[in-house]
């Protein structure tokens, strides 16, 4: 059996890292600016995708090249292109970008709301299956409202979260970096 010294004890341990906290701050921040600004916000998120996909087409033409057998080159060198052509459109129309994506993202939420509530009916007898239902059945009601507002809400929308998960995640660093930590054995 081991007896620990609490001198030992207090001496392991160390304060969360000082990095984390200044960025979980400079995250808040953003989170705050893009929630007050969500046309910008939605704006950079728009750009950000767009150069997202065009990176991600130039990497699948490039892996196409180096894949076996040709019906296997032209499908990913299809797909490639496709991506690249997306990244194109979108930044040369941002806003138009912004529009398209906000419907992917209502269908998406839409989608992943009746899974989910599928799955909370699979997983019945288990303890969280109400919780499950719920955030499926939220998740589908927040689909439809993003579709029955579209295309309008399309300046707004993706900004306005896009500040909110930059807010959380900032409070979440902030938090779990001001903890104190201990090291293990």
């Amino acid at each position: 059996m081991r007896v620990e010294d609490p001198e030992v004890r207090d001496r392991e341990r160390t304060g969360g890292s000082g990095t984390e906290i200044v960025v979980g701050v400079l995250l808040v921040i953003l989170g705050l600016i893009a929630i007050a600004r969500p046309l910008y916000a939605t704006i950079a998120s728009t750009m950000v995708f767009g150069w997202l996909f065009i990176f991600a087409g130039i990497a699948q033409i490039v892996y196409a090249f180096g894949s076996k057998g040709a019906g296997q080159v032209i499908w990913k060198v299809l797909l490639g292109v496709l991506y690249l052509g997306a990244g194109i459109i979108v930044l040369s129309n941002v806003l138009g970008g912004a529009i398209a994506l906000t419907l992917i993202l209502g269908i998406t939420i839409f989608a992943q709301g009746v899974l989910q509530t599928i799955l909370a009916f699979q997983i019945r007898p288990a303890r969280s299956w109400g919780w499950v239902l719920f955030g499926g059945i939220l998740a589908i009601i927040l689909g439809i409202l993003l579709w029955s507002q579209w295309p309008f809400n399309a300046p707004w929308l993706i900004g306005t979260w896009v500040g909110i998960v930059l807010l959380f995640d900032g409070i979440r660093m902030i938090t779990l970096g001001s903890l104190p930590r201990y090291n293990q054995p």
